[in-house]
């Protein structure tokens, strides 16, 4: 049970995040511009570990249905607000993983953006440059559906973005079939994690990849480039570009 700093904590955090990624205008008509390339009007999109939708909104903007995965409770609150009566928007309040059933989610209580299912995320963070501070302070059971459960019940999507801090390879293991296209966060404190996900969807299909910076939503190449050449970037990185999102594409035959 959370005491009550830690609901105090949640609740400042939550609205910063809600200040942060819904505030600045610019930063998300160029969110809108990166993801009209993934996602047309009338389109699905899967938005996994949505935090407080800022990618929904982005989705819905662009015109495209949405399904929204947020396990914990006061980011998903959040979502339930923002996107209340909107019938194009499915939240589902629910992790995602290797195989259905429930997983235990580390919360960070006053950052809740990096809480997550890894255990080796929480272990790799402890120590390293940038991420003094950070405390994942209390642990709490979730439902945990897969990528095949979401595509069996609302179909292909044309994009599905994954940010759920150091489990995205995890996520990619309960999925059997290619998407169209998909996103994929990494960090410079777990580059194994993203070497894991370049594997598994080669393994899937053939695809090619960009990358952008943190939060720049400026893709690195503009062109999509074979497993080999991101992996090698991707090692490259100074410890210091701490993270970003590998962009996959599926090759059209």
């Amino acid at each position: 049970m959370m005491s009550l700093d830690q609901r105090i904590a949640e609740a400042v955090a939550v609205a910063k995040s809600v200040v942060t990624y819904h505030g600045d205008t610019a930063k998300n008509a160029a969110m809108d511009a990166l993801y009209r390339r993934f996602v047309p009007q009338g389109g699905l999109a899967f938005d996994v570990g949505s935090h407080v939708g800022d990618r929904v909104a982005s989705f819905r903007r662009l015109g495209a249905r949405v399904v929204a995965l947020e396990p914990q409770p006061g980011p998903a609150g959040v979502i339930a607000r923002l996107f209340e009566g909107d019938p194009r928007v499915t939240l589902l309040r629910a992790a995602c993983g290797a195989a259905e059933g429930e997983i235990n989610l580390r919360i960070n209580t006053a950052n809740p953006t990096v809480s997550t299912a890894s255990h080796a995320f929480v272990a790799s963070a402890a120590g390293a440059e940038g991420w003094d501070g950070q405390v994942w302070d209390r642990e709490i059971s979730v439902p945990c559906l897969t990528l095949d459960r979401l595509v069996a019940d609302y179909g292909v999507p044309n994009f599905a973005k994954i940010d759920v801090e150091g489990f995205e390879a995890d996520v990619l293991e309960g999925l059997s079939q290619p998407l169209p296209a998909l996103s994929f966060e990494f960090t410079t404190i777990q580059r194994e994690v993203a070497f894991e996900c370049l594997d598994r969807l080669s393994g899937l299909g053939d695809y090619g990849f960009d990358v952008a910076l943190g939060e720049s939503q400026s893709l690195t190449f503009g062109r999509f480039v074979d497993r080999a050449t991101m992996t090698a970037h991707l090692a490259g990185l100074p410890h210091a570009a701490n993270s970003g999102d590998v962009y996959a594409v599926l090759a059209k035959d």
